[in-house]
């Protein structure tokens, strides 16, 4: 068949599924007929001949059945039989069993829908070689079992968050990805220029700071599930395009974002996987409300049974964090050094799910003072399997204190850090204008497929993760060995801080 005759569309295909699972189907005793005639397409994934006699498997998004060929039924059997592994193929014929029990398709014709002129590696051990998984997500999908239904996961989670939020009342927003610069994060941003408007620009490295404007303009209940872009390293936990969940609520404080936090999780959880009780990395880990609340300090404490505060002063927590093999910068404050001291000693360590509670002032320049903890802010971190999933604030509204904390980060940001917030001037403008009391919760999506999939490495959860280009060309034909992983797929350069969407 010439390329030309492949039809511009194939009519009447019903999901395979819907075949392979039909209990009336499935009741059928060997060499029964269904006395039912369907159409299906998909891939022909393997196929063998016998004689008179061709048995194909034929698999699409939903399910795979045995088509079933013969010299008497079928017409042009020899062009089925002569079918490539992996062309797209549609085919009309009548549900039957075999006499060996397999659930089929008896094709009486048939239709070339697509060829294809490159293989999916051996379908019987499926493709292991990393660079071609991740650099070919195409052939993934096809080759090796369970990735589809991953991404499958992926995207039933997103919908879902987006029903659970829509119930409660909540509305969704976009905000720009292009920005004449980047803030309401701690990231280095990637830069590009803007031709039209002569000038230079940066992809987001959040959402925040334009989701707080619209609270400011009266859309009380708000979210955005979008991408950010940070221009930092890679690593299991990192990726420099991910995806995160941001939702601002008025009248609301930290206490409303830990609620939730737990009522998505919990929630999606037991939708998509049927319990909240689930299995990670082959230990147990229970989603289920409420979740333990602890400051950073006390599960400090609890991991190395040293007493830390900021009232000791930056002196005494540098003395213990030199006892704990914790490095501290010169120029790192006693919230810097407290900070540090958790996230290297205890954060990995946490199980779960836990709200780390209130957060040093000196590292969270977006959030409100503590109401009874001087020094510290009303921030919380939830952290899942070691790994922070959402971060979280009672918002910083007065806009003086806002200024004041944004000069702050601009001044470390012209000594050389390249990750402190720039001071967005139409940012504090609208704060001006009131923003009422409002609490803010950013949630890592890949974060949550990884938790919800049991998956270890944000590359698993990503359809297209970042990889370092081929030098000139074609990576080939999967293969079905194993190897190495290429350089593409290991870290490059320091991974970056830590965040709640992965980046």
């Amino acid at each position: 068949m010439s390329e030309s005759a492949i039809p511009y569309r194939f009519d009447g295909a019903v999901p395979i599924s819907s075949v392979a699972e039909d209990p009336a189907a499935l009741a059928l005793e060997a060499g029964a007929s269904l006395g039912r005639v369907v159409t299906v397409a998909g891939r022909v994934l393997r196929l063998r001949t016998q004689g008179k006699l061709c048995f194909a498997e034929l698999r699409d998004w939903t399910g795979a059945i045995q088509l079933f060929a013969d010299t008497a039924t079928t017409a042009d059997f020899e062009g089925l039989t002569h079918r490539a592994l992996g062309d797209w193929v549609g085919a009309t014929g009548e549900v039957v069993r075999t006499r060996r029990g397999e659930l089929s398709v008896r094709v009486t014709h048939w239709t070339l829908l697509a060829r294809a002129r490159r293989g999916f590696g051996d379908k019987w051990r499926g493709v292991h070689d990393v660079d071609v998984r991740l650099r070919q997500r195409e052939v993934d999908l096809w080759a090796n079992e369970g990735v589809r239904d991953r991404f499958l996961l992926r995207s039933r989670a997103v919908s879902g968050m987006r029903r659970l939020l829509d119930l409660r009342g909540f509305v969704e927003v976009e905000t720009p990805v292009l920005q004449a610069q980047a803030s309401g994060g701690h990231a280095k941003p990637f830069r590009t220029h803007f031709n039209a408007l002569h000038a230079d620009f940066t992809l987001r490295i959040a959402t925040e700071l334009h989701l707080k404007r619209l609270l400011v303009g009266g859309f009380e209940r708000v979210y955005e599930i979008g991408r950010i872009f940070r221009n930092e390293g890679l690593s299991p936990r990192h990726n420099p395009e991910f995806t995160t969940l941001e939702v601002y609520q008025a009248y609301a404080d930290y206490t409303d974002m830990m609620e939730l936090t737990e009522h998505l999780v919990s929630s999606l959880a037991q939708e998509l996987r049927g319990s909240t009780t689930l299995s990670y990395g082959g230990r147990a880990l229970e989603l289920a409300a409420p979740w333990r609340r602890a400051t950073l300090e006390e599960l400090v404490a609890e991991e190395t049974g040293v007493e830390l505060s900021l009232a000791m002063g930056r002196a005494e927590l540098a003395r213990r964090a030199a006892a704990l093999d914790v490095p501290v910068a010169d120029g790192d404050g006693p919230g810097k050094v407290l900070l540090e001291i958790y996230e290297k000693t205890t954060e990995p360590q946490l199980w779960g799910p836990v709200h780390v509670l209130d957060y040093p002032k000196e590292v969270s320049p977006l959030a409100r003072d503590h109401r009874s903890r001087p020094g510290y802010v009303e921030r919380f971190e939830s952290v899942v399997a070691g790994r922070e999933l959402a971060n979280a604030f009672s918002e910083l509204a007065d806009p003086d204190e806002q200024r004041g904390r944004l000069e702050v980060q601009a001044a470390a940001r012209a000594a050389g850090d390249e990750e402190a917030m720039a001071l967005d001037e139409e940012f504090l403008r609208a704060l001006e204008h009131g923003m009422p009391p409002t609490g803010g919760l950013g949630l890592g999506v890949d974060r949550l497929v990884m938790l919800l999939a049991d998956e270890a490495n944000i590359r698993e959860v990503i359809l297209f993760p970042a990889l370092r280009p081929l030098a000139g060309g074609d990576p080939g034909d999967p293969g079905a060995e194993p190897d190495e992983p290429a350089a593409a797929d290991l870290p490059a350069g320091a991974a970056q801080a830590d965040g709640p969407g992965g980046g």
